[in-house]
């Protein structure tokens, strides 16, 4: 709702929502995700990745499928995408589904 003498009056109030409620169910990263199983990557790289040393790593999926956004949607420089993933909330779904 528009308030006329108080113009930030939405920009104060804030609710909760998960990204199933944001991101549309037949949008495309969601497809992606429902045909493509990419849980074999962990299988792939499992040598390569120490259980005990070292500090936590970042999951192997999810640095496969950041060069899967950069393509799908034409970004041409990795800065740009990361970007784009850090205002993309259809994308950072598409990060975090299991």
């Amino acid at each position: 709702m528009f308030h006329k003498e108080k113009p930030d009056y939405n920009r104060l109030q804030y609710g909760f929502y998960t990204i199933d409620e944001l991101v549309p169910k037949d949008h495309f990263l969601r497809q992606v995700d429902s045909e493509v199983d990419f849980d074999f990557i962990y299988d792939l790289v499992e040598d390569t990745y120490s259980p005990d040393n070292g500090r936590p790593s970042l999951d192997p999926v999810m640095l496969v499928k950041i060069p899967l956004i950069q393509c799908f949607y034409g970004i041409r420089s990795m800065r740009q995408t990361i970007k784009d993933i850090e205002v993309n909330v259809a994308i950072v779904g598409f990060l975090d589904y299991p």
